[in-house]
């Protein structure tokens, strides 16, 4: 197929496209994955990033962070949230995506929801604080900015739990 202008289609890396024939620079993106950590009493898990974080200092986080080359979306997750947490949990489902655009790249993330299986509450230093609250309290929680949009969605649309957990109060 031939253009009738002076567009041009053509394979470019990702950090690139065509605008009027010429290449012109763009913002590369970056994948994170987050996890909305549920308890059995079906509350989920927020971290509040350390006030020396770079980025969102002193708001809440879900856990969660990069893939390591290879990694599968799954095994990250249960990585990241080991490492930020010490919890040990099983992931469901996918439930949502947010962005975040930095000053060299626009970071995309992919929200998943899981299950804690064993373990307490340890933060890693890239955290000061954890809470567990209510998924209707998620969306009046001060988010990093990139996670209130969906925060309000998640909150407001009604959640099949698992009914038939067991209890494990003293737990957390």
């Amino acid at each position: 197929m031939r253009l009738k202008s002076r567009w041009r289609l053509s394979i470019l890396p990702s950090a690139c496209r065509v605008e009027k024939g010429k290449r012109v620079a763009q913002k590369t993106f970056s994948l994170s994955v987050k996890v909305i950590v549920c308890d059995r009493e079906g509350r989920c898990l927020l971290l509040k990033r350390s006030a020396a974080s770079a980025g969102n200092a002193g708001k809440w986080d879900f856990p969660g962070g990069k893939l390591d080359p290879g990694e599968r979306i799954d095994q990250a997750l249960c990585r990241e949230t080991v490492e930020e947490t010490g919890l040990t949990i099983s992931v469901r489902r996918v439930v949502g995506a947010a962005q975040s655009e930095l000053a060299d790249r626009v970071v995309a993330y992919l929200i998943m929801e899981g299950d804690v299986d064993t373990g307490q509450v340890r933060l890693s230093d890239e955290h000061d604080d954890y809470v567990w609250v209510a998924v209707s309290e998620l969306a009046h929680m001060e988010l990093a900015p990139q996670f209130r949009a969906f925060a309000e969605t998640y909150s407001a649309t009604p959640q099949i739990r698992r009914a038939s957990l067991p209890s494990t109060e003293g737990h957390y």
